[in-house]
């Protein structure tokens, strides 16, 4: 079937099997058609407070068949989504807020809005309003989710697709149409946003979790027969730490796929997992969000070529040494892509481009003979802790302005559990810091995800003359003598 917009497509597959369901959450299912038509009341609702073709609307509502009527009723007039966590401190949402410049908020306070439109969570609309069907409307960009900044300061990566789908298409990585999805990741993250809702409009029957549990998520997928899942390699180890005795108690079989991304995942607990479930059911893929590139390896493929990402399967890569020539094979370099089009911009960031188109997402790498990319480190700057994204300059322009403190620098270190944790290394000058108040001062400004797990205080200057700091030098320093794997 060819492509159409993903408003006439939830209402296709409303007519095709109008009782089958689209979406369960904690016990509670909303059908095809029920969704459909909830979607269209919602919509009309948002338009009366002033939702028009191509607006970034944005949605600060938790896992939920909530959110998904949210997603659906701004496709539905044109506009695009943008995803962020229901949990962000003040400070953080009303950032974002002004980078976006939102024509409505979903899912907070008007109250902490001001002028600007906006309906709490759980919001209800007139049932007066009509759930006919709408006129038919593509938005310009489907999504347009917000990371962190490399600068402090967060970004809006708006995707250069419109909303259109081909909702009796294949969506990859082993999941199928018509089939059952277990969605275990938050929704204010890209992956888990963007493969649930194209499994949503491709007739997978969602199973969502309002939060990650290890034990929980195999028994979801025994109960609703669920054929694919998308994971991060800490929720990996968390299943695989249940130990074997409880992970046999659960009927797995019905599991065809189980992508995973986001972060890297540890030799041992690729092996240990394609051992256990198969390799041909285990995909990963490596990506930025801004997909200029992408590379894919199946588990069986990977056994082969143990510790690679895969080979490009969208866009162009290559690897640059520092004064931006080709590297050869199997020497480490900076990983550059270059897309084909334009697939995002950027609200409140630049992207980093050679003059010939290239694109850089900071990650370090090589390819073998074969072609086969290997990461050698993410970011140097950037830390990857269970699948999320920090940015050291963020965390040390919020823990530097606490009083008493002269400077910081935020760092990785390894993690058995989340991959990495975020350490911070505070100069106070000599002073005490009581560290549960910093905490504190923390929590109305940084989401929990950010927040150091580790704090190490020092009295020397952080700086050099010049005013700079390598991050690179003071984790190599805290990594003497370890020879775990770890990014920062």
């Amino acid at each position: 079937m060819a492509q159409m917009s993903m408003s006439r497509a939830i209402s296709f597959l409303a007519e095709q099997d109008p009782d089958r369901p689209a979406i369960t959450h904690e016990g509670s299912s909303i059908t095809r058609r029920e969704f459909d038509l909830q979607s269209n009341r919602l919509a009309r609702a948002y338009e009366s407070l002033g939702v028009k073709q191509d607006d970034l609307v944005t949605v600060a509502l938790p896992n939920s068949i909530e959110a998904y009527l949210a997603y659906a009723a701004i496709w539905k007039l044109g506009a695009t989504p943008q995803p962020v966590s229901a949990k962000l401190p003040r400070k953080e949402q009303q950032d974002i807020i002004e980078l976006a410049n939102p024509s409505l908020v979903v899912g907070v306070d008007p109250e902490l809005i001001g002028d600007r439109p906006s309906v709490p969570a759980g919001f209800e609309p007139n049932p007066a309003l009509s759930d006919a069907q709408l006129p038919d409307r593509t938005a310009s960009h489907w999504k347009a989710p917000t990371s962190g900044g490399s600068t402090g300061r967060p970004k809006v990566i708006v995707a250069g697709a419109p909303s259109e789908i081909d909702p009796e298409g294949t969506p990859g990585f082993g999941q199928q149409a018509n089939g059952v999805q277990l969605v275990p990741g938050p929704l204010y993250h890209n992956a888990p946003f963007m493969f649930s809702c194209r499994g949503l409009l491709t007739g997978n029957h969602l199973v969502v979790m309002s939060r990650f549990d290890a034990e929980e998520a195999l028994r979801l997928i025994e109960a609703y027969r669920v054929d694919w899942m998308l994971v991060v390699p800490t929720m990996m180890h968390r299943i695989w730490r249940l130990g074997e005795s409880v992970r046999n108690k659960y009927d797995l079989s019905s599991l065809n796929g189980l992508l995973h991304l986001a972060a890297p995942c540890p030799v041992w607990l690729k092996e240990a997992w394609i051992e256990w479930l198969g390799g041909e059911r285990i995909w990963e893929l490596y990506a930025g969000t801004e997909s200029q590139g992408v590379t894919i390896i199946r588990g069986d493929e990977w056994m082969a070529h143990k510790g690679s990402v895969g080979k490009p399967a969208e866009g162009s890569m290559r690897i640059l040494d520092e004064k931006g020539q080709p590297c050869p094979p199997n020497v480490v370099g900076e990983v550059y892509m270059k897309p084909r089009g334009r697939s995002y911009h950027y609200i409140g960031a630049t992207a980093r481009r050679t003059e010939d188109g290239w694109e850089t997402l900071g990650d370090m790498g090589y390819f073998d003979e074969d072609g086969y990319l290997y990461l050698a480190d993410r970011q140097t700057d950037m830390i990857l802790t269970g699948g999320a994204n920090v940015y050291p300059a963020e965390v040390e322009a919020i823990i530097d302005a606490y009083p008493g403190v002269r400077s910081s620098r935020v760092i990785g270190l390894p993690d058995d559990d989340m991959g990495n944790r975020v350490h911070a290394i505070i100069d106070t000058a000599g002073r005490r810091l009581d560290e549960a108040a910093l905490f504190e001062y923390l929590a109305d400004q940084l989401a929990r995800y950010k927040h150091p797990r580790s704090i190490e205080v020092v009295d020397e200057p952080l700086r050099d003359d010049a005013g700079k700091v390598r991050r690179s030098a003071l984790r190599a320093a805290r990594m003497q003598g370890s020879n775990k794997p770890g990014n920062g």
